[in-house]
């Protein structure tokens, strides 16, 4: 009886690979040798690169501050493109989401058509995105802005929708037997279970706009990447220093006040439930 309780105990062991699963690993590790000699990579480029990476730090230390003015306004044009943009990103992924979500659309059509929008803007990376507006609406802020939004919606409308679709029936089929219509039941029952979930997306999302907000000023969509960009273009690597540590404050920064702002509100939340 014991050795059979223990038989069954036992983790099952490795199955030989069918020929399919032998056939994906080859053609998986011939890609990965296709990539190494894709990118020559040898080991004399290796050594040269870390020679060149050390000679760049050299030049680069100590950082230089001298144009602190400019890094603190375009550190702040990042901040307003981030939050803006994310702002006006929630607020289209809140409907969004909701016509996504299968629990609280109007009809199949409407899904289907509310999550092709969402793949489309989560599918194409922010980068694309801003030289898409930078082409319409011209170099500047307002091009990041639009790109952040898209880009929000992406991740946001996604995460809404899915959380939407976890909601408990209980509230809110107490609602409806009451007589409550549709909105009535998605502002009574589905958005206030979903409200600490949508927070915590929300400043994630405003964390990964900051970061994505350097990179568009490298394509001229306003923010502190113009003045990396243009520093090493220069060969000023101690004032792209300074920018790099710049940015590595403020991200830190950021990223240590809405981890405080999630565990105050999903705690808040989870007393209350």
């Amino acid at each position: 009886m014991n050795t059979t309780t223990t038989r069954n105990a036992m983790p099952p062991r490795f199955r030989r690979p069918s020929p399919i699963a032998w056939a994906i690993g080859l053609g998986f590790f011939a890609f990965f040798i296709q990539g190494i000699i894709a990118a020559d990579m040898t080991i004399g480029r290796l050594i040269a690169g870390a020679g060149n990476l050390v000679r760049f730090l050299g030049q680069a230390m100590p950082p230089d501050y001298s144009g602190a003015g400019g890094i603190a306004s375009a550190m702040l044009e990042t901040l307003n493109i981030a939050i803006v943009g994310v702002t006006f990103g929630c607020l289209f992924s809140v409907p969004l989401g909701l016509l996504a979500a299968r629990n609280t659309t109007p009809n199949r059509v409407v899904h289907a058509v509310a999550r092709l929008v969402i793949a489309i803007a989560r599918t194409i990376p922010d980068l694309i995105w801003a030289l898409i507006f930078v082409v319409t609406v011209g170099l500047g802020p307002l091009a990041g802005i639009l790109a952040i939004i898209m880009d929000t919606i992406g991740l946001a409308a996604r995460f809404y929708s899915e959380r939407f679709e976890e909601v408990s029936d209980g509230p809110s089929q107490a609602l409806t037997s009451t007589g409550a219509g549709r909105i009535s039941v998605i502002f009574g029952a589905v958005i206030p279970e979903s409200f600490a979930s949508m927070t915590a997306v929300s400043l994630f999302s405003v964390e990964k706009a900051i970061r994505s907000a350097v990179t568009l000023g490298l394509v001229g969509a306003g923010g502190i990447g113009v003045e990396l960009s243009t520093a090493m273009r220069l060969f000023r690597y101690d004032e792209a220093a300074a920018v790099i540590l710049s940015i590595l404050v403020v991200v830190i920064g950021f990223e240590q006040l809405s981890s405080a702002i999630r565990r105050r509100i999903i705690g808040g939340a989870g007393a209350m439930g």
